[in-house]
Order: structure tokens, then sequence, then C-alpha cells
């Protein structure tokens, strides 16, 4: 039966919110670390290892039936050394362990439950349990490594091991490209894409649906810089269907994680950091592309979410707020008809039409998930009102629903601070700010620069932390945080021509390639050398819903490699590039910023430099229109700038156009710059 909390465990003594969560559960949890492990190799009791994340409803459901439970918590603590892990906080442990599951032919996903030998190798795993099950599989599972079936044990777990040491490339058999990048060769990679394309609704696939922003990015530029008008159709598709769905929240702006279903009505309700700067991002892009206003209120709205419900005083960005309130997936999100009513009035009905809202409900207990399915344009036509009537009515119902709301049980906040995750943001208002020129954008970015460098950079080393919470960074950091981090302060020195984010973003580079790279390979290890050795040092090199660490590292390598014209830098990309080519053109779909960074090696990727006293003028101007494979450089004066003596010496403000080693004639406007852009995308490729 389930207990009340009882005296804590080890875990009270931790920041992670997920953690903390479980400090009162009867279950004798350790964090990750040598007194969990040294105990294991002493008392030779096999491990298990729990991995979750604070917004995780499953994660919340296993707790409830299983680790609140007496009897269950009995076996765990009496046969085995328990551990909790925040996979946000430690995302090596939780690659480790995740690939071990996956290559035992179970599904991944969270919770994640792994039982490993005392030398932390695992021989079974899987996700959620419920309790019966759960319960006789610890039994199972413990009596097994007792008896004479432990040798066998012990030799698939190091079986198991040796999988994991193997890198992604070698799993799959794939040899490094031989024969250049080719505009045909892109073109099939394009068509592979859109194979996976949802006509109907957008994205890809079936359900569960995923924002995925690098695959509509990629597709962004690809349009521009190749003209495949389906391309832009698709991407428009899918980001008008996710703003309308569920997934986008229709009163207080922002995105869910993903949605249950094809249409993207119905959200798993949890709200990442991760996922909204991506799409702040997406759809700042897409403005400049398509100058739809629509994106433009998703992003002001999103960026509002973000400021209101994740900022911190400090200036860093929280990490999520949970699915769950009131013991219920949603509860905070969703509305009867008759809340509706009691909110809004005479205006409820035509409300009701709007958010596709009935007595019945489209989600559970008869409440409403709030969605559209016409724009407002449409929606005027139809109920025979003018637009900026319906806009106007809209602005005022998500003012009145917002405010009902926020008098409801609020979902918990994972209010520690990532790196990686502040990085997306960071990125997110750096390309808000350069499509629509609003200062909070800006403002926004350069305080949470300055928290980052406060409070996210060790003393010690130079190097970063991955978390922070309480006043305190910890973990050390990741390939993640790293390249993340390089990626917005590059985009932040674009929007400024501050020379200094661009100057740290060398260094962090500088620090990676010493402390991330293997001798034998140009791709880099995810842990840091000086952090702690696992049974395997894995390299990430698939693009999820965050790109992978390498991938995002390559762009870097092209854009400062131009930038501060470090020659070994830009042949670095091209070569982390090559080994993953020939799965990037068989499987776009799961290496979608692979295939953007094929594309800017093709096109090729240009510098545009602005040196003089009306530099940021220009740089204004010039970032009003979609740059989809160039560098922005420049400073009001060229001996205020020293990374660009000896290469540009204007008397006038002047706008250079450089590309593979050779500027353009230098001009003074920008539509020349912009025709000569044009003039630098359509080269082919050597």
């Amino acid at each position: 039966m389930p207990v009340p909390p009882s005296h804590p465990n080890r875990l009270i003594h931790e920041t992670s919110p997920y953690l903390l969560q479980h400090a009162h559960n009867p279950v004798d949890w350790f964090p990750w670390g040598e007194e969990a492990l040294g105990r294991a190799r002493t008392e030779q009791k096999p491990i298990l290892v729990s991995i979750g994340y604070a917004a995780c409803h499953w994660c919340h459901v296993m707790e409830r039936e299983s680790f609140e439970h007496e009897q269950i918590a009995r076996v765990m603590n009496e046969r085995f050394v328990c551990i909790k892990v925040d996979r946000e906080e430690r995302p090596d442990v939780d690659q480790v362990y995740l690939d071990a599951v996956q290559a035992m032919g179970v599904g991944g996903g969270w919770p994640l439950n792994v039982f490993l030998t005392p030398e932390a190798k695992p021989f079974y795993g899987g996700t959620y349990f419920p309790p019966r099950q759960w319960f006789e599989l610890l039994q199972q599972v413990a009596n097994a490594y007792q008896s004479a079936n432990r040798p066998a044990l012990d030799q698939s777990a190091e079986d198991f091991a040796r999988v994991l040491r193997a890198t992604e490339l070698e799993k799959y058999g794939v040899q490094p490209a031989t024969a250049g990048l080719r505009r045909p060769e892109l073109r099939k990679l394009l068509g592979r894409l859109e194979k996976s394309f949802d006509r109907a609704r957008g994205g890809t696939g079936g359900a569960p649906k995923f924002p995925m922003p690098a695959i509509w990015r990629l597709l962004l530029r690809a349009q521009q810089l190749t003209g495949q008008p389906s391309a832009l159709q698709q991407t428009a598709l899918t980001l008008t269907e996710m703003a309308w769905g569920g997934i986008y929240d229709q009163v207080g702006g922002g995105f869910a994680r993903y949605s249950v279903d094809e249409q993207w009505r119905v959200p798993h309700f949890e709200k990442m950091l991760y996922d909204n700067g991506q799409l702040v991002s997406l759809y700042a892009e897409a403005y400049q592309v398509t100058q739809d206003e629509h994106y433009r209120a998703v992003v002001q709205q999103t960026v509002a979410f973000v400021q209101r419900e994740l900022l911190s005083p400090e200036g860093g960005f929280y990490a999520s707020l949970d699915a769950d309130s009131e013991g219920e997936e949603g509860r905070f999100y969703v509305f009867t008809l008759a809340e509706l009513y009691d909110v809004l009035g005479d205006e409820a009905s035509l409300a009701a039409d709007y958010y596709q809202c009935t007595a019945l409900g489209n989600w559970e207990h008869g409440r409403n998930v709030l969605h559209r399915r016409q724009s407002d344009t449409d929606f005027a036509a139809a109920h025979q009102l003018a637009p900026g009537v319906v806009a106007e009515l809209v602005r005022g119902w998500q003012q009145r629903l917002l405010a009902y709301r926020s008098r409801r049980v609020r979902p918990s906040l994972d209010d520690k601070i990532l790196t990686g995750w502040n990085a997306l943001m960071l990125r997110g208002l750096c390309d808000a700010y350069r499509a629509f020129a609003d200062a909070e954008y800006l403002a926004l970015a350069r305080q949470n620069a300055a928290f980052i460098e406060a409070n996210l950079v060790r003393a010690d080393t130079g190097g970063l932390w991955r978390s922070w919470k309480a006043g305190h960074g910890r973990v050390v950091a990741f390939l993640e945080d790293y390249s993340l981090l390089i990626d917005a302060y590059v985009s932040l020195y674009e929007v400024t021509f501050e020379e200094r984010w661009l100057r740290r973003a060398g260094e962090l580079t500088e620090y990676a390639l010493a402390h991330f790279s293997d001798a034998a390979d140009p791709h880099l290890f995810y842990t840091d050398a000086a952090g702690e050795a696992l049974i395997a040092r894995k390299k990430e090199l698939f693009d999820n819903v965050i790109p992978s660490s390498n991938s995002v590292m390559a762009h870097n390598l092209l854009r400062l490699g131009t930038l501060l014209d470090v020659p070994a830098w830009r042949e670095r990309a091209a070569a982390m590039l090559a080994q993953v080519q020939p799965l990037a053109v068989k499987e776009p779909q799961h290496l979608a910023h692979w295939a953007a960074l094929y594309l800017s090696l093709l096109c090729p990727l240009a510098e545009v430099a602005i040196v003089g006293p009306d530099a940021e003028a220009l740089r204004r101007q010039l970032s009003r229109h979609p740059l989809p494979n160039a560098v922005l450089s420049g400073s009001p004066a060229a001996s205020e700038l020293p990374l660009l003596q000896g290469r540009f010496r204007p008397d006038q403000t002047t706008i250079y156009v450089c590309y593979r080693h050779a500027c353009h004639q230098p001009v003074h406007s920008v539509a020349e710059a912009l025709v000569q852009l044009q003039a630098a995308w359509a080269v082919p490729s050597p």
C-alpha cells in the first residue's frame, strides 16, 4: 500500500527538482555517484537505475504506483542498490542506458528503468511497468542474479557494454563519402525527406507528432537556395497546423512537447524550454520568408510565455513546466464549455466555435483542449465579421481566459537552469530580434547571456557547468552545452556586432576541441575528458528534437571558421559531414541538421561584412531579409574590429559579400548586397 512521506532519503541533499520529488519515497534512493556504485561493488548487489525528468507524466504515475508503495520499496531496498537520475541534468548517463535498453530490443522512453551489474553494466531494462508487473520483475531479477544464472547475466551485460562502445556509424556500417557534395545528391536527400510528409496536417509520419524544428528550418533554407516550392509549402502547412493545434497553448502561448494524435490537437502537456527556444527561431525565420503575421503573433506569444513563466529573477530560463496538476494530466490547460460561458459570457458561443469546444468535450471528463481549424480571415467570413474584429475578440478572450486560468493550481516548475537549453532560448531571442527588431527581445538575450557568463562558467577551468540552481553551478558540461552556447553567442554577435560574443564563441570552441576531441575521428565525444568516465564514452550523431551536439558543432566550425578565418575549422566541419553524409542522404529525417550543413557547404556559405559609421543601420535593414546561408560581421569603424583589420578598410559604410575566399565589388546598399548573395548561392560546387 502507498505510504506517507517518511524520513527523507539521500536525494534530499540534491538540487534537481526531479530528484527532490523522490526524496521522501520509502525507496532508499541514491543519486548517481561513487557512493552508490561503490556500495554495489562492496555488497555485490545488482543496481537499479531509474531515469526520468520532472515534467514526465508517466514518471509521476510510476512513482505513485510503485515507488511510494511500502512492500515494493522493501524489495527494492533489500535486493538492489537503487539510483535515481535526472536525465536533463545527466544526459550522459541517460544516453548510455537508453541505448542499452534499445539494444535489448525494447522501445525507449521515460521513466527508464535499467538493471545493472555492480560494475554498472546493463543486463535488462524497460520503461514504465504497472505495479504488479514491477513487483514480480524485481523478484525475478534479484533471484536470477543471486542464482547459478549470474555468470550468464554478467556475460550478457558485458556483451551489451561492448555494443555501447561502438559508434553509431560502426553500428550502421557507414563509410565516409568520397565523391564530395553534389546537387543531384541533395535533391535525392530532399526527395527522401518528402516521402515522410503528412500532406494533410503537416509534420512527418503519424502519431505521436513532435515539432522537429531542424527539419523545417532545413526546408525553409532549401526552398530559398534551390527554389524547391514543395519545401516551403510543407513547412508553411506544418507551422500553421501546429499553431492552430492544441500543441500550441491558445490562451497563454508556448508549445507543449508533442501531440499524441496526427492532428496536433491533443498535446502531451509538459512545456519544455528547449522546444520553445527552437520554435521561436523557426517561426521568426518563417516570418522573414513568408511575411505571415500569424507567425509573428506566435513568436510574440511564445516569448511572452517564456518571460512570464520560465524567466528567473537572475536572468536565466527555467527548464520546464509539468504536464500534471491536481493529479491530472493537462488539468491546468483545458476548459469545459460551461467555464467558457462563465468567463466570456455572451461571446462564449462564438469563442466555442473558434476554439472547437463542445458540451461533451474533446478531452477527458467533458473538458476541451482549445484548438483552431480556420484562419481569422476565414472565421470572420463564416460569421459575417470583419477580420480585424475577430483579432480584437481573440485578444480579449485570451486575456480573460488567461486571468481565469491563473487562479488554478499551477503545474510544477522545474526551476533548474540548463546551459544548453538556455542557449537555445538565447538563439531564439536573437532570431526574433533579427526578424522583428523588437528591442525587448535583444534586452532579454543580453540579460540571459550575462547570466550565463556570471553563473555557468567554471572559474577553475574556464569551461562550463551543465546546470545551475540555488546559487551554484553543478555537473561538468557536455558537448551539447558547448555547441549550443557557441551557436547562440555567434548569433548574438551577428545582431549586435559586439565583438566580445564572437571572441567568447571562439574561446569555447577552442575549449571544446581540446577536451572533447577524438584523435582518430573528426567527431567529438559527448563528455568532457575531465568529466566522469562511464562504461562507454558516446558520440551524439543523430538529430532529434534537439539537433545532435556534433551537427551543431560542425555548423559552428563552419561559421566561426569563416568569421575568424580559421581554415582548419572549416575543413573539420567538412570532414565531420563526410563521415555521416551517406547516412544523411539515406535517412534525412534523422539527420536534418547534418543535411542543412550539406546545403551550407554546397551553396556556399557567404560572409557579409558591414563596416563604417552606418553599419548598425545597414545590419538592421539586411536582417529583415531571410539570409539562409550567410554569416554577418561588422563594426562602425574598421579600427574597432581587429578581426577585420587588413581585410576591409572602407572610407564609408560599405558592404562586402565574400565566399570561397574572395569578395565581390564592395557595395553601399542592402539591395545590391542581396543581389550579390543570390549570385553567390547559385555558384555550382567545385
